[in-house]
């Protein structure tokens, strides 16, 4: 098992296995994580002496937190696909500058998220409509959350190298431990120092930190060519232009979802701070089945990048076969279980009958077709992969962007209720499968069978061992 988490071949053998073994304890990172930040909602929601308006304020960022950091957080999608490159090309060299350049450019993007997320949180949840009477606890607990920013984000770089290798179970020992801090840390200020949203935002900051300082160790202790050296920490232009390539198209793509989402917000917001909890809570809990579906996209990108490094195209196609059906199995089996589940899985999160009721509405509608969205999320990382990032951004933007804003303002606008705010997610997941399945059908073409003019066009490997 050891050799395989943390140095795995992706060009040989059958697929199947390794997928799950490399997706599984990425699953295990992302909803370990889940389950840490559903600690602050949890406490907050059954602690908290204004339990509703906190538990509404927590959860009000959630959109915003993701429409600011995931520009920065698409980059380090990049440094994983390069990386992947350079690993299943055997240039080792190159993953050293990859490496170097990855994590220097992670410190360069935190430093200007943490700024405008500390110093404009309160302008952003104005113009988001939050309601008056959480408006204040949402501005503090945002406004200490970005101070976190540099940590999340370059974590999240150190982790795509590691990644990219194959070692998905140390980033998940990290995220274990640093979860256990901020759960210990959230009882300690909300129930004995009385701190409410202020304490949950410091334990989420502190874990965040502590999550960085292992990864940057582990990168230091590495003994191969993902072994960081302080002292040769630059910016090579190659590898720079490369991840970004990579990376800031995906984090443009990951900000279209967040645009869309912060107008849905923005349209929840009007409904009051109890439609305000349970559509979070109801988000919560449906986030579980999507960070389980976006491990097996993650591994797409990475099983691709590797195999597309190595000039291996024709296990691409395997790769999305594999890693779809994958998908399918989780978002039903999980998803169903949450559905069914609903109402006494969101009493967790709160007592109030019409949170939990405001909850059980969302997830009837988001979780019976959910797969279709889990599916978009494979072709897109096989695509990434291929060294397309760019591509899936079109559908990407007219499905996801402006259909979901056009559907606010007119749709939702017609009939104002949380059922047709809500629909506009599955009717744009339909829409998004199409045009990506499309894409992938006919980049995959022309990588496999290229004429001579496209031969031109698609980018030849290096191969070169250390």
């Amino acid at each position: 098992m050891r050799s395989l988490t943390r140095d795995m071949d992706m060009t040989t053998g059958k697929l199947m296995g390794k997928i799950i073994i490399f997706t599984l304890p990425l699953a295990l990172s992302g909803v370990l994580q889940l389950l840490f930040n559903a600690a602050d909602l949890v406490v907050i929601g059954q602690f908290s002496a204004t339990s509703t308006l906190s538990l509404a304020a927590v959860s009000s960022n959630g959109a915003l937190i993701s429409l600011i950091v995931n520009v920065s957080i698409g980059l380090s999608v990049g440094a994983n696909v390069v990386m992947a490159h350079a690993i299943g090309a055997r240039n080792m060299d190159k993953a050293q500058r990859t490496l170097h350049t990855s994590m220097l450019l992670s410190v360069i993007c935190s430093v200007p998220v943490a700024l405008v997320g500390v110093f404009c949180a309160r302008y952003f949840l104005v113009w988001m409509k939050t309601d008056p009477e959480v408006l204040d606890k949402a501005t503090q607990y945002l406004g200490i959350y970005f101070m976190g920013a540099p940590a999340n984000i370059c974590f999240n770089f150190g982790a795509a190298i590691l990644r990219a290798k194959g070692d998905t179970r140390r980033p998940l020992i990290y995220l274990a431990i640093s979860g256990i801090l901020n759960v210990g840390l959230n009882l300690l200020f909300v129930i004995c120092a009385g701190l409410d949203v202020m304490g949950v935002a410091i334990a989420t900051v502190a874990s965040q930190y502590l999550s960085l300082i292992l990864v940057v160790i582990a990168l230091l202790r590495e003994k191969d060519y993902c072994r960081m050296r302080l002292k040769q920490l630059t910016i090579h232009r190659k590898e720079l232009v490369e991840v970004i390539k990579v990376g800031l198209p995906s984090g443009i793509l990951n900000s279209f979802f967040s645009v869309a989402n912060v107008i849905i917000q923005s349209g929840i917001n009007g409904f009051g701070a109890a439609v305000m909890a349970g559509n979070s809570t109801g988000s919560n809990l449906e986030s579980y089945v999507y960070t389980s579906m976006n491990a097996v996209s993650n591994a797409a990108t990475t099983f691709a990048g590797q195999n597309y490094g190595a000039r291996k195209y024709q296990r691409i196609k395997q790769v999305l076969w594999d890693c779809s059906w994958l998908t399918v199995l989780i978002s039903v089996t999980l998803g169903t279980a949450i559905t069914l589940l609903g109402a006494p899985l969101s009493s967790i999160f709160s007592h109030d009958p019409e949170v939990i009721r405001y909850s059980v509405d969302r997830l009837n509608v988001i979780m019976p077709i959910y797969f279709v969205c889990g599916i978009v999320e494979v072709i897109v990382g096989c695509l990434r992969g291929m060294d397309r990032a760019i591509v899936p951004m079109i559908p990407s933007f007219l499905c996801i962007c402006v259909y979901r804003i056009i559907w606010v303002y007119t749709a939702f606008e017609a009939v104002h209720t949380t059922f047709m705010l809500y629909l506009t997610y599955p009717i744009s997941w339909i829409l998004n499968i199409i045009m990506d399945g499309v894409l992938f059908a006919v980049y995959y073409r022309l990588l496999t069978r290229p004429s001579k003019q496209m031969r031109a066009l698609i980018p030849t490997v290096e191969y070169r061992r250390a």
